[in-house]
């Protein structure tokens, strides 16, 4: 199969601003307190370790995604498909494990609640762009 590299790319680009704006201004400070990570821990964390990793995984996520979209899927179906895949497996994953290890629910709606855009982003991207 041939995969448009140009839109996984932009797809990944897309999740990592967003990843940004979500774990930073937007929730960044009540994520940290619910998983236990102080400003010391972060002050001390291998950035680029971090955000490379981000990159890499966020690349294979929109290459897996694409490929399972097909080629040329559309902008609507993709999108569709993106939000199904965000909160019906990645987010409903989080939630079984969060369960088990009994993670706030407010840890799930943030976690959930970024995979669900996430998806919803990569499929309006590869959707526009394939």
């Amino acid at each position: 199969m041939e995969l448009n590299w140009i839109a996984i790319v932009a797809a990944a680009v897309s999740a990592f601003v967003l990843g940004g704006l979500w774990y930073g201004p937007l929730f960044g400070r009540k994520w940290a307190a619910l998983v236990g990570i102080t400003e010391e821990d972060q002050k001390n964390a291998s950035m680029g370790k971090v955000f490379g990793g981000a990159f890499v995984l966020s690349l294979v996520a929109a290459a897996v995604f694409a490929a399972f979209l097909g080629p040329e899927p559309g902008v609507r179906f993709a999108t569709a498909a993106g939000f199904a895949a965000g909160l019906g497996w990645v987010a409903a994953s989080f939630g079984i494990n969060y369960l088990f290890a009994q993670r706030p629910f407010a840890l799930w709606l943030i976690d959930g609640g970024y995979a669900t855009l996430q998806f919803t982003l990569y499929g309006v991207v590869i959707g526009l762009l394939g």
